[in-house]
């Protein structure tokens, strides 16, 4: 829950309030909002003072709802004892999350406070393909016999949930481990103590495997909106399970790492990063815009006669590129999440190209008619508009139709649509924008002077 408290009086709360009042209020403050108060917090020593009135439970949810690369500091201002038993008390996949961006020495500090078996555990969570199923899930998670009465499986949820992850359905294995179904916890409240589990079970349970990408596992919660799902291995024996909390994390990053790549950005640069990180960043694909920017000032230079025996072709020219490329990034934006999203396939891909198609056509006819008629009241010679209108509607057809191919096309060739689409959308929009204008500017050139 949040707390009615701004974070100066919270501040004030964590340390000067009593014992007695600190360990009645603390444990209804949602952890952000502790976090909240601790990142206005410049002294080390206020905030180690604070974390000292937690319990080791307390800290360990805290740290799940701070960033990867804060944990460890904020972990590191408590006594070693304390950090041993705070790693123990979360969970595996946000310990394996910390290890991953700490540095070697340090992720090896973390690992020897766990036991052997754990450490086995987050080395195991560790060995999976980055961004893969396997290396979001968590491995606390309640598996119940077939065989068993719901007066069995009560006792044993009242010993081992208070340690799953999530406990709003179990998934139902045979010995070996293998996945037979699942069942939830209303089902097994409301049935009769003698009831089999096997009699509840339903055998149609959705799983992963623990080598699915994550962007997948992603789609399948969006598309079927699951809270939880089980995650597999080769031999169908379940190794895990991926929460919703994960998977709203996984669409954040997807979506920031999309915005990025359109925008011809490295997805790991920083809004505060460094200034070589930002160069490193943006450097190589500012550069594969500048060859592209070339091939159409190109065409443009192999017209410069017609530009200079009609001056009004140079302004001109700007527009129908313009208003082209806006057209094609229109487009791409929606193809480029349509793939993200898993909403093209080949079943759909011919009716998503007619409508792109068609709509460019419309948009080109539209905006076409209006340049045609702007041309022509402007510098009062109807062959001009017609030329001017006529390229305005063949690139806003270009534009479309690049539009929906490059990030079909670049998809095919194993490059991220996101990354690169712009750039040559844009390219097709400048380049055969260009040379349909002034193409057509040199054929009618007589009816132009």
């Amino acid at each position: 829950m949040h707390t009615e408290m701004n974070l100066e009086e919270m501040k004030l709360f964590f340390l000067e309030s009593s014992d007695e009042d600190f360990l009645e209020k603390a444990e209804f403050i949602h952890p952000v909002d502790i976090l909240d108060v601790l990142h206005e917090i410049e002294e080390e020593e206020i905030v180690e003072k604070i974390l000292n009135r937690f319990s080791d439970e307390q800290v360990a949810l805290l740290l799940e709802f701070e960033e990867d690369e804060e944990k460890y500091e904020l972990l590191t201002l408590l006594s070693e004892k304390r950090q041993k038993n705070i790693i123990e008390e979360m969970a595996s996949d946000e310990i394996a999350d910390l290890i991953e961006v700490l540095e070697e020495e340090e992720a090896q500090e973390v690992l020897e406070m766990l036991d052997r078996e754990d450490r086995e555990e987050i080395q195991t969570l560790l060995s999976y393909k980055e961004d893969s199923a396997g290396s979001i899930m968590t491995t606390e998670f309640i598996s119940i016999r077939e065989n068993k009465t719901i007066i069995e499986t009560l006792n044993y949820l009242q010993t081992d949930a208070p340690d799953a992850e999530m406990a709003f359905y179990l998934y139902v294995t045979d010995k070996p481990g293998h996945l037979k179904g699942v069942v939830s916890v209303r089902d097994i409240i409301s049935k009769p103590f003698e009831t089999k589990i096997a009699d509840i079970t339903n055998p149609h349970v959705t799983s992963v495997h623990v080598d699915d990408d994550q962007e997948a596992v992603a789609e399948l919660f969006a598309k079927y909106d699951y809270i939880m799902l089980p995650v597999v291995n080769d031999e169908n024996i379940i190794v895990g399970i991926i929460t919703i909390d994960d998977i709203v994390d996984i669409i954040q990053e997807e979506a920031t790492e999309d915005i990025h790549r359109m925008a011809g950005l490295d997805e790991e640069e920083e809004v505060d990063g460094t200034v070589l990180d930002s160069l490193k960043s943006r450097l190589p694909w500012i550069s594969v815009n500048m060859m592209t920017a070339i091939l159409a000032s190109t065409v443009v230079a192999k017209f410069s006669d017609t530009i200079t025996a009609v001056v009004a072709l140079a302004a001109i020219n700007p527009i129908i590129a313009g208003l082209g490329g806006n057209a094609g990034n229109q487009s791409m934006t929606m193809i480029v999440r349509g793939l993200a999203l898993g909403e093209i396939d080949d079943d759909n891909a011919k009716a998503i190209f007619l409508k792109e198609f068609c709509t460019g056509l419309i948009l080109g006819l539209v905006i076409g008619t209006v340049l045609a008629l702007g041309c022509t009241f402007i510098y009062g010679n109807p062959v001009l508009g017609l030329v001017a209108g006529g390229a305005m509607l063949a690139n806003f057809i270009i534009a479309t139709v690049s539009g929906f191919a490059v990030p079909l096309v670049l998809k095919k060739l194993g490059v991220d649509p996101a990354l690169a689409s712009s750039i040559f959308v844009t390219a097709c929009t400048d380049t055969l924008g260009f040379f349909i204008f002034l193409g057509l500017a040199t054929l009618f050139l007589p009816r132009l002077m």
